[in-house]
């Protein structure tokens, strides 16, 4: 059981990543689009510190929550800046550095979040195993020992008899 003062510094931790989400969202979606001839340097940049600050957050707090909280902050910036407006106008734009910052930022993101280590103290929640169904499971039915078969001798298909 966590103390009230544990709990108030989690949760303010979780609100500041969020707002560092939020502020990497913002200038990740107006400064992704710089190219360095025709390598968009710009994108790629983003691309890594999203995963860094993911994978950061995670490994500090040791658990899912603070990347968790990073990476809502940073998508709901992002899905705002791909939704077409009225007039046409997008932040994220349909170009190599937009889809790179789109689709890399968010394979970084996940990948910071499944990297990131299990609160819980029995490791991995997808290496434990869980018993799935709909309730609890019945103990196996013992089964009587079988006896093993019984030896014959060989076979001898019937023939005609011998004079």
């Amino acid at each position: 059981m966590r103390e009230p003062s544990e709990t108030i510094v989690a949760v303010a931790a979780n609100a500041v990543l969020v707002m560092l989400g939020l502020l990497v969202g913002v200038l990740g979606g107006f400064q992704h689009s710089w190219y360095v001839r025709p390598v968009p340097v710009s994108a790629i940049g983003c691309v890594a510190l999203l995963f860094a600050v993911t994978y950061w957050a995670g490994r500090t707090t040791r658990g899912k929550a603070a990347p968790l909280a990073f990476a809502a902050g940073w998508a709901l910036v992002t899905v705002i800046w791909t939704s077409g407006r009225p007039e046409g106008d997008l932040v994220i734009a349909n170009d190599p550095s937009g889809y790179l910052y789109l689709y890399g930022g968010l394979v970084a993101v996940a990948m910071g979040i499944l990297l990131s280590p299990s609160a819980t103290a029995a490791g991995s929640w997808l290496l434990t195993p869980h018993g799935y169904g709909s309730g609890p499971q019945a103990p196996p039915v013992p089964q009587a020992p079988q006896s093993p078969p019984v030896q014959q001798g060989p076979q001898v298909p019937p023939g005609p008899a011998a004079p």
